[in-house]
């Protein structure tokens, strides 16, 4: 009995919606054509019912129809939008996109899912907006400037990257990186991995006490720590231009362990041949991984005459005056611009060698020693040379125990250098004197404009005086980039109008 009420009532709002658009349907056909004799109403028999069930269904659906407010018989989808549609939906099993008109394909584009796997996408979608929303997707902030200004390659090369930092050797399959280098090859221009994960270790068993500190242990500890050897992935990155590598771990928290900071020598040898076979390479960067002098010797002689290498960073490692041998060479040998071997162990020995290649150097523009040791011996060495080279643009060397010797010789470097445009001294030992001296070479110095003398003990006075002399090095600049035709020499032709004098 609440069945056959509760239906009824639920049925009621559908009938009375119908007479109602009966009544003015009827009084619609009223008004269009005229008044018309009156008729008697007829009723139509009730059809036979097949069960109180079937009656129950067509109200419902009448019920339903009735009172849905974005139902109507107006609002169809065009057969575009349905195809279009159909598309995204099998887009994984089927990929249609060049086929389709422009105006479609960006319908299409805009409603694919950021989860379609690579090997779909990755050679057939070039959309940017594509890209940028994958990439927002899965990492919240994008430089992509340093990308080329490409969402596409940001992705790629990021994508990589991480698939690289959480690689361990044993247990990952190589597979998982090198199956992607068809998908990326063309687009991964830039490699920054600032961690290398070694193998996972099981726990040593337990050992006799005079075994334990035997010499065969620290014959196996070094293969145990090997790294993930990168030939085969760089050799399969064609356009690849810039490494950057740093081999440890990072956020170890306690589990730390010397060995997750270990770059072994069949890493070093490894990553020799890999960046020797890399002829696209003009960036490579190896910070932070505790390379000494005989890994950066092994690794920079296979860098002799490389055919497009541009810059060379081994900031923050363990190279000393040997190594810093080996990089001099390379300036001969090699066609590089930017040398950073900054927080190292260099010492005097080591920047006389660097001095002798920078003498006679016309590519080197950027040198970074700071942090080393050099002293005066070597700071007068690096002077003397900079007096005849004409290429360094920037230079520096802070906290290097530089004094008042090295101060008067550079003094005398600003005087008659005129491609110098950037020094930094600061953290040193300059002195009151030295002070003065800088500043008398200012004032012939018409190029330079940066000069850092922070925490020198250089004299405010002089300090301050230097600073307007490269406030108006700037500003001299400056007018030279706005008007370079005003600050040439004008050429004088020879002719009856302008004899020569």
């Amino acid at each position: 009995m609440q069945e056959t009420l509760a239906t009824s009532t639920l049925s009621a709002p559908s009938r009375s919606s119908i007479s109602t658009q009966e009544r003015f349907s009827t009084a619609g056909q009223t008004l269009s054509t005229g008044p018309q004799p009156s008729r008697p109403s007829i009723i139509p028999p009730p059809s036979k019912s097949k069960g109180w069930n079937s009656g129950t269904k067509v109200r419902r659906m009448r019920r339903i129809i009735a009172e849905d407010p974005e139902w109507s018989l107006a609002i169809v989808p065009l057969l575009t939008e349905l195809c279009i549609q159909h598309i995204v939906k099998n887009f994984q099993n089927n990929p249609i996109l060049k086929q389709l008109l422009p105006e479609h394909q960006q319908k299409v584009l805009s409603h694919l899912s950021p989860e379609l796997p690579l090997a779909v996408t990755a050679n057939l979608i070039d959309d940017e907006s594509y890209w940028r929303r994958c990439c927002m997707q899965r990492w919240p902030v994008c430089h992509v400037a340093r990308h080329g200004g490409s969402w596409k390659r940001l992705f790629f090369e990021q994508h990589l990257e991480n698939l690289i930092k959480h690689f361990i050797p044993g247990t990952t399959d190589p597979a998982v990186l090198l199956d992607l280098l068809p998908l990326c090859r063309s687009y991964v221009r830039r490699l920054c991995v600032d961690q290398l994960l070694p193998p996972v270790q099981p726990p040593a068993p337990p050992r006799s006490g005079e075994l334990s500190d035997s010499g065969s242990e620290g014959e196996t500890e070094e293969p145990a720590t090997d790294h993930y050897q990168l030939r085969d992935l760089v050799a399969g990155l064609s356009h690849l231009e810039e490494l950057d590598l740093v081999y440890g771990v990072k956020d170890c928290g306690m589990n730390f362990e010397g060995n997750l900071f270990l770059f072994t020598y069949r890493d070093c040898h490894s990553l020799a041949a890999t960046i020797k076979a890399c002829h696209t390479l003009k960036i490579f960067r190896l910070t932070r991984s505790k390379v000494d002098d005989d890994k950066a010797r092994i690794l920079i002689r296979s860098l002799l005459d490389h055919p497009a290498l541009e810059e060379l960073d081994l900031s923050h490692n363990l190279i000393a005056d040997r190594g810093a041998r080996a990089a001099a060479k390379l300036l001969s040998h090699s066609h590089l611009r930017v040398l950073n071997l900054a927080n190292n162990q260099v010492r005097a020995p080591g920047a006389q060698s660097l001095a002798h290649a920078l003498a006679h150097n016309t590519n080197l523009i950027s040198l970074n020693l700071r942090l080393n040791c050099i002293e005066d011996e070597g700071g007068q060495a690096l002077a003397h040379a900079l007096q005849t080279n004409k290429c360094l643009t920037t230079l520096h060397l802070g906290g290097n125990e530089l004094s008042e010797p090295t101060a008067t010789l550079l003094s005398q470097v600003l005087s008659v250098n005129t491609t110098l445009t950037s020094i930094n001294l600061s953290c040193n030992h300059i002195g009151l004197d030295g002070g003065k001296q800088l500043l008398e070479g200012m004032s012939d110095n018409k190029t330079l404009l940066e000069f850092d003398l922070r925490l020198s003990d250089v004299a405010q006075e002089s300090e301050y005086l230097i600073g307007q002399a490269l406030c108006a090095n700037r500003e001299a600049a400056r007018q030279r980039t706005l008007n370079p035709g005003h600050f040439m020499s004008p050429i004088v032709a020879k002719g009856p109008e302008n004899p020569a004098r």
